[in-house]
């Protein structure tokens, strides 16, 4: 049976728990901010805590101090943690669920809790109906509208995981199922194999010739809360947490029917069986019948893709967006890999609300890899992140300067700012600060439910200054539940056709923003595109899989993604737009 342990997932969620009380509680910023950074640094971390606290060496982690670090620890034996339990006595965590409604902050939380004596979801919903939060400071009628229709909200809500939280789950079970007797092959299918940028059940296949107790295993699996199905060749299960998991199993020479079957999308098998069907053929996970009752069995997926007359699609084009008729004519793209990444344009660092220095970004860029990496630290406007203030820049300036001489010609360091577009329009440093810097990326964070136009103006304001070279996150979305700013897209895209600003693709898995749909189009105009991680430690720079990911959806090439041209075609491009 699998090891249980609490992943780094896992361990974040407490700290993230435990902030949140904090904010109930009334208690300080930095204290909160501690179990912040210690959840995002935790998120971001390339290896399993609990093997780097089996070397003695979690204090070696920037953002983990000794007290956090005892903290960890405390988890990966026990699976409890004695200050969050008093925590707990100290702040009801029923409190926690009325943060899921829009609009709720902790301080409304809190001001619910001690003056209406609210604890759960049912309590506010009722007190809102009955009129009883418009007398408290800063409420209104309004605002007790605002919240019933937040509550209502919450109904529709999904369960869905992030891809990032799919992705982990899925290395885990996987790396289960190809421990166990039997298994030829293993590999994830379904929307995550799509890279969907959220995942409902997790699929998962098998190549394996007599699975009938190997599906025992996995329905009895100590991780399974309940069985949702059970058979020979499928099986169904709900995890303890929510998630479910469907396991699939062929015998390996029928592996690559099975394989392309579960993976979908639901809409591109269905073209494929019309095809098949037209060929006189029958496809199904087993492979292909024929009208005569011979079924071929097809253990590579290519070899049933050319069956059809296709060439291989990859899964991240099987939605039936045309990826069947270009396949037809051997004119699908060549889509940009993970390899073919030379730089990160979008990075933070201690100057802000990083948890690693200049010189540790750097060097975990340079592992990865890369020639070129921008520092990127947050303007002032957001007080909650410690951004630089103008003043700020030259210092950090030197020591980039200091870190670039120490590291020689390993990599190419640019000083950068993600710049705050105010909830007025104007951008947080004056203009002679922006042509200062060697990149410039423009950031929504405030204010994102403003009337489309007003948003929209916002962003535009942006695009059009001369000294912004990339618009990142441009929604400010955060997946899986909080839907982004309602922009007017073709306003926005004409602005950045017109002006040659870049648009990001946010690797981050709880953004992922812009989006496929809306990336491939930019990119079908000549808007250039750009990946970054918006990486907060050295761990997150592994999240550029998942913005490639996203690129990959959107049909682009490498040519058309500005960080993966070579160094001197990148810094030509900074100085067409008068940078460098």
């Amino acid at each position: 049976m699998m090891e249980l342990h609490m992943t780094n997932q896992e361990l974040a969620d407490v700290f993230d728990r435990i902030a949140n009380l904090m904010k109930i509680q009334g208690e300080m910023v930095f204290k909160i901010r501690a179990y912040e950074r210690a959840a995002e640094t935790l998120r971001a971390l390339g290896e399993e805590a609990s093997a780097i606290a089996a070397r003695g060496e979690l204090t070696s982690v920037p953002g983990i101090g000794k007290a956090i670090a005892e903290k960890i620890e405390e988890l990966l034996q026990t699976g409890r943690l004695g200050f969050l339990e008093r925590l707990e006595e100290e702040v009801p965590p029923s409190l926690l669920e009325l943060l899921k409604v829009p609009g709720v902050g902790p301080k409304k939380v809190a001001l619910f809790w001690k003056e209406c004596n609210i604890l759960t979801l049912d309590d506010l919903k009722k007190a809102a109906e009955e009129g009883r939060l418009r007398s408290l400071p800063g409420m209104g009628e309004k605002s007790e509208a605002s919240i019933l229709a937040g509550i209502a909200s919450l109904a529709q809500r999904s369960r869905r995981m992030t891809l990032g939280r799919a992705w982990e789950a899925a290395q885990r079970w996987l790396g289960w199922l190809r421990s166990q007797a039997g298994v030829e092959r293993a590999e994830p299918a379904g929307s995550l194999r799509r890279w969907k940028e959220t995942i409902g059940d997790l699929d998962l296949v098998i190549a394996h010739r007599d699975p009938v107790a190997l599906m025992q295993a996995f329905t009895s699996h100590p991780e399974v809360a309940r069985t949702l199905g059970q058979g020979e060749n499928k099986s169904s299960i709900e995890l303890r947490d929510g998630a479910r998991i469907q396991l699939w199993a062929q015998p390996p020479e029928s592996f690559g029917a099975l394989w392309q079957y579960a993976t979908g999308s639901k809409d591109h098998n269905v073209r494929l069986r019309e095809l098949a069907q037209k060929k006189g053929l029958s496809l199904s996970e087993r492979g292909l019948l024929d009208e005569a009752g011979n079924l071929r069995r097809i253990a590579d997926e290519a070899d049933l893709y050319a069956a059809l007359g296709l060439e291989w699609i990859p899964p991240e084009l099987r939605e039936d967006r045309g990826e069947i008729e270009a396949a037809a004519r051997h004119a699908l793209p060549r889509l940009v890999t993970l390899e073919d990444i030379r730089a990160d344009l979008h990075c933070h660092t201690t100057w802000s609300d990083g948890v690693s220095t200049i010189e540790e970004m750097a060097r975990a860029a340079i592992q990865h890899g890369y020639h070129v990496l921008a520092i990127t630290d947050h303007s002032s406007y957001m007080g909650i992140v410690g951004g630089m203030k103008p003043e700020d820049l030259p210092r950090q300036k030197a020591e980039i300067a200091a870190v670039q001489q120490k590291l020689g010609d390993q990599i190419l360091l640019l000083q950068g700012a993600e710049v705050d577009i105010r909830s007025d329009g104007i951008m947080d440093y004056p203009d002679e600060v922006l042509a200062s810097l060697d990149l410039v990326i423009a950031s929504l964070h405030t204010s994102l439910r403003q009337p489309r136009e007003q948003i929209t103006a916002r962003l535009l304001n942006a695009i059009r200054n001369p000294h912004v070279d990339i618009i990142a996150h441009p929604t400010g979305r955060l997946l899986p539940d909080r839907s982004g700013a309602d922009l007017d897209w073709q306003a926005v895209f004409a602005a950045l056709q017109e002006n040659g600003t870049a648009l990001e693709i946010n690797a981050s898995p709880s953004r992922l923003d812009a989006d496929d749909a809306h990336t491939r189009y930019a990119a079908s105009l000549g808007i250039p595109i750009v990946i970054n991680t918006d990486a907060h430690a050295p761990g997150g720079l592994h999240e550029m899989r998942f913005g490639v990911a996203v690129a990959r959806r959107a049909w682009l090439e490498a040519p058309q993604v500005i960080n993966t041209w070579e160094t001197h075609r990148l810094l030509d491009w900074l100085k067409q737009r008068g940078k460098r």
